[in-house]
């Protein structure tokens, strides 16, 4: 009988706490920028959808370097956190970067069209098209800040500290007993 070793339960152990912490942190972020992008605003009037790429952006930097980095800095980092978030809840640490980053912001621009989409329906909102662009930006930026070194990271220390078990040394081919038939 062959013996398992404890190193691999702990490093599963280790996987599944790290992404249910990955996943309640998301859950909690998205909360979040829900509550802060869908409450009705009370205001007097209403600016017009823009529905024309970078015009938002323009009219940010026409109002001084001061505004315009804050608003724009708003629109990066409004969805940034998925761009770690969504890499944790998933939790796999062997994956293409290229792939990982295709599927994250991937995701992240369809969370920021889905609220630009029900911001359609809420006094004092409007669409903003360079808010979905910022958003999309701001995941990509924090998901190549971060993920690729951290991946890394963890998997130096997985493979550090993990001990060579028995089992997994190469001993030759599995030995076969020939069948007998039985006879009366």
């Amino acid at each position: 009988m062959q013996r398992q070793g404890s190193g691999g339960s702990a490093a599963i152990r280790f996987r599944i706490g790290f992404r249910a912490v990955g996943f309640v942190l998301l859950l909690a972020h998205l909360v979040l920028v829900g509550w802060l992008t869908l409450r009705p605003l009370d205001v007097m009037w209403v600016n017009a959808d823009n529905l024309e790429p970078f015009a938002g952006i323009k009219a940010d930097l026409a109002l001084g370097a001061a505004e315009a980095a804050r608003r724009i800095g708003e629109g990066l980092l409004l969805l940034a956190p998925l761009g770690v978030l969504l890499p944790v809840a998933g939790g796999r640490l062997d994956v293409s970067p290229w792939a990982s980053l295709a599927r994250t912001v991937a995701a992240g621009a369809l969370v920021s069209l889905a609220i630009e989409l029900l911001q359609t329906v809420v006094p004092g909102r409007v669409v903003d098209v360079d808010a979905l662009l910022l958003n999309t930006v701001g995941v990509a930026l924090a998901h190549l800040a971060v993920v690729p070194a951290a991946r890394a990271r963890l998997r130096r220390g997985a493979g550090r500290g993990r001990p060579v078990r028995r089992e997994e040394t190469s001993q030759g081919a599995t030995p076969t007993i020939p069948r007998v038939g039985i006879a009366p």
